[in-house]
């Protein structure tokens, strides 16, 4: 069999196409737009969840005697609706608030515009550039508990990723009941609140009315390692939440979806839940050494206070980091914290 070749465009013949593209999208009338939230990704495709329903309904059509039933899917609060996008809008992601249209003949939809974000949370893929995962995420919430040990490193980490965001965090220890009597998490749990981080705790199988009554109204991301009962809490106050799991992961082996892609579940009265695996995972290597100094805003505040203009605050005498560190004004293990950082991201764009 000949090998058919695929015929390559010029340029010019490249802009003609994209140019009567945009002219087609431009086409589309927007006054019938409605308002939509993006629940979930697939690759070029989104579903959209109808916020808002048409001044006037289309009307179903009429069937004749003899004639089959046509497929019709009403315009509902609620609803929801797999979509495509207008080509000049920008890539969205799970948590957009969304001006789009639906076509009941169909079932489907097209975004025709994206309102402004609140929050945007992105992390680096393997070809190293920046990926938006979810928007307007309004609380984070970094859960540890007593087993597995706590990897304060790691919850440095997720606090600097907050703040890069600039959404607020809520780190909450799971699990208390298994403390035990002087247990140093809670020291740990002290210093954080000390640095004024918002705190909480939990205790397994118990009543979570104070946690949930924390996230009402909140768009919300639960991080933390691996056994310290995310899934837990999560099914705990969003039951919905282990039945979308398993719905997505019984049709994955059709290939209709992916356990990676990014969700979204509400519960309560306008507050909602958004799992990711991007999310849990939290690259930092492309972000600055000043984006990392967000996340330690007691070091920050002595930053340019030492001796010399090139400190490394390793082993300079007249470090104020170090001096700070020794006296007791900030922790030892936050400023170790924060130059491994800072030497992991150096490292990372050298490499680059």
């Amino acid at each position: 069999m000949a090998l058919i070749r695929k015929r390559r465009l010029t340029e010019q013949q490249q802009r003609r196409i994209e140019k009567q593209h945009k002219s087609r999208q431009a086409d589309i009338d927007t006054s019938h737009d409605l308002e939509g939230l993006v629940v979930q990704h697939y690759g070029r495709q989104l579903e959209v969840q109808a916020l808002s329903v048409p001044e006037i309904h289309p009307e179903k059509p009429v069937v004749h005697a003899g004639e089959p039933e046509p497929f019709w899917k009403p315009i509902e609060i609620g609803s929801i609706w797999r979509c495509h996008t207008r080509t000049n809008l920008e890539l969205l992601v799970t948590g957009d608030r969304v001006k789009w249209q639906a076509d009941p003949n169909t079932g489907l939809g097209i975004i025709t515009a994206i309102h402004p974000r609140q929050s945007l949370l992105t992390r680096p893929d393997r070809y190293h550039k920046v990926k938006p995962v979810a928007a307007n995420i309004s609380l984070i919430v970094i859960v540890f508990a007593p087993l597995p040990e706590p990897a304060p490193g790691l919850i440095d980490r997720y606090l600097v990723a907050c703040a890069d965001a600039d959404i607020p965090a809520l780190l909450v220890l799971n699990k208390s009941d298994l403390l035990k009597e002087n247990d140093p998490i809670l020291d740990l749990l002290k210093e954080y609140q000390d640095l004024g981080y918002e705190v909480m705790q939990t205790q397994s199988d118990a009543n979570l009315e104070h946690l949930a009554a924390r996230l009402a109204g909140e768009t919300v991301a639960f991080v933390g390692q691996s056994g310290v009962g995310k899934s837990s809490l999560i099914n705990a106050i969003v039951p919905e939440a282990a039945q979308k799991t398993n719905i997505i992961s019984e049709n994955s082996a059709l290939g209709q979806h992916t356990t990676t892609s990014t969700r979204l579940i509400g519960f309560g009265d306008g507050a909602a839940l958004i799992d990711s695996p991007g999310i849990r995972e939290f690259g930092l290597w492309h972000l600055s050494q000043d984006k990392i100094q967000n996340g330690f805003p007691e070091i920050e505040n002595l930053l340019g206070h030492c001796q010399f203009r090139n400190c490394t605050h390793k082993h300079e005498k007249q470090c104020a980091l170090r001096l700070a560190a020794a006296e007791g004004e900030i922790l030892s293990r936050r400023l170790d914290s924060y130059l491994r950082l800072c030497d992991e991201i150096a490292e990372a764009q050298q490499k680059n």
